[in-house]
């Protein structure tokens, strides 16, 4: 059964068996199709009106397998809170790369479609409600325009899963420019066979980064990019104050996308040391932490690839270190560009770092909303401040507002600048909640709702309101497992 369009390829499967495992997803009980992005399907190229919602929950879980789908378990491995482990899919199943009319190439998974090879003694499924929170978030990061993997559709299974209780089984659809991750290539080095790290490479140049191909030295070329590419990631997550939670280095994905939607959440208060995951313990993973460990996993990333950089070892890491040695200045250099379009500043001038941090400091010490502060510095609103903090931020205000009268740009060009920097509303953890916990209830409005709301964050409407709204209390998220 293929009149959905799915057009599958298998290009990865092509590489060394020991990187898959070909397993089928096991079959469930009852499946029923929760929801559809019919906006993603549409520009994949597919369409299932002419299929039964019983005929598409059966292809979206894995029930009916697509016509020349040929599906594999993926495997790799990765530091995990710092510690390094073999790993794999153990609850998710890549049914081919599907390719669209104008030639993108699009990985196609089942998540949470039963035990694999590598599932280490789990049940290889999933609960409804965190496929639907990769749902929410995952799509509230598309509409705010970072790279990410996306949601095509979110199935329940008729089946339970246990946790700590019972809970709804589902599974989601999840499509990515492809699921080669760090941990890919720690996978491969790990066997200590050249030949396999220089086929996972080849490979991933060839999909990822064709304009290496051609260099004098395409592994390093490549390390180069990705470092490039991994951080300009980090920034606009740092720009919207998005938490990963758990950036092990097989959550670190070689498409330049956002992947892994576990514990992951959005900062409310200002606080670079905001932690919501219930498992960081020591705060590895806060806000402030993701650039440093973003550089870290890059550099274990460029431990895999010593053996193709340079047959001289000490040559190889002086060279890969060259690279590594440019990642924090690129960080900040970046991530200042990204703060100054935060403020409406085109030009760049010596003084714009202080002017940034001291902001963040005011915003730290009165615990003032991230988004909030910066959305109404952009519409020209009051900011709702302590009389003990009134003074200081109105002296910032006065630097602020000096400096952008001195900018090359007029203000209402920085003010267009600021707009399209600065969210409106993201997804508010309350929110997300609210929503997940009326659809495992059957009740899909709420839901609906916020997913209409995220798909236009930059944009302030009567409907968006009630979504601006930041949560009190605290929170925490869970790997949802």
């Amino acid at each position: 059964m293929n009149d959905s369009g799915f057009k599958f390829q298998q290009t990865y499967s092509q590489l060394p068996e020991i990187f898959f495992t070909r397993t089928a997803p096991v079959k469930v009980r009852q499946p029923e199709l929760v929801i559809l992005n019919e906006g993603l399907a549409t520009s994949m190229n597919l369409d299932f009106s002419k299929l039964s919602s019983t005929e598409s929950a059966a292809l979206l879980s894995g029930n009916t397998l697509i016509a020349d789908s040929d599906p594999i378990a993926q495997a790799y491995a990765g530091h995990q809170f710092g510690h390094f482990t073999n790993l794999g899919d153990g609850r998710a199943i890549l049914l081919g790369e599907h390719v669209t009319a104008d030639g993108r190439r699009l990985d196609v998974q089942l998540k949470g479609s039963g035990r694999t090879p590598y599932s280490r003694g789990g049940d290889g499924r999933a609960a409804l409600g965190p496929m639907l929170r990769e749902y929410i978030i995952s799509e509230a990061m598309y509409g705010l325009g970072i790279e990410t993997t996306r949601s095509l559709a979110v199935t329940t299974t008729g089946e339970e899963v246990y946790r700590e209780t019972p809970l709804r089984g589902a599974i989601l659809t999840r499509v990515a420019k492809s699921h080669i991750r760090v941990g890919t290539f720690q996978f491969a080095a790990a066997h200590r066979n050249v030949s396999f790290i220089r086929a996972l490479a080849d490979y991933t140049i060839d999909r990822h980064f064709p304009d290496q191909k051609e260099t004098q030295n395409p592994a390093l070329a490549m390390l180069s990019a990705f470092m490039e590419q991994q951080i300009r990631l980090i920034v606009q997550w740092m720009r919207v104050g998005f938490i990963h939670g758990v950036m092990n280095t097989d959550n670190m994905a070689l498409s330049g996308e956002t992947i892994d939607y576990g514990p992951c959440a959005f900062m409310d208060t200002y606080n670079p040391s905001t932690v919501f995951s219930s498992i960081d313990h020591g705060g590895r993973y806060a806000f402030g932490n993701q650039p440093v460990v973003a550089q870290w996993n890059i550099a274990r990333f460029a431990e895999t690839l010593l053996p193709l950089i340079n047959d001289d070892s000490d040559k190889a890491l002086t060279m890969a270190g060259e690279v590594m040695s440019r990642a924090d200045r690129f960080y900040q250099e970046t991530w200042l560009d990204m703060m100054r379009c935060k403020l409406g500043l085109v030009s760049k001038e010596a003084e714009d770092e202080a002017l940034v941090r001291d902001l963040l400091d005011w915003m730290k010490d009165a615990k003032a909303d991230y988004t909030n502060t910066f959305r109404d510095l952009t519409y020209g609103k009051s900011i709702n401040v302590g009389p003990c903090q009134e003074s200081e931020f109105e002296d910032w205000r006065t630097k602020w507002e000096q400096r952008r009268n001195n900018d090359l740009a007029s203000l209402d060009e920085s003010t267009e600048l600021m707009r399209k920097s600065n969210p409106v509303l993201i997804p508010r953890n309350h929110k997300v909640e609210e929503a997940l916990s009326a659809a495992q209830d059957s009740n899909l409005k709420p839901l609906l709702e916020l997913l209409n709301v995220l798909k236009n964050p930059y944009q302030e409407t009567k409907a968006s309101e009630p979504y601006q709204v930041a949560g009190h209390g605290p929170y925490q998220t869970f790997c949802g497992t």
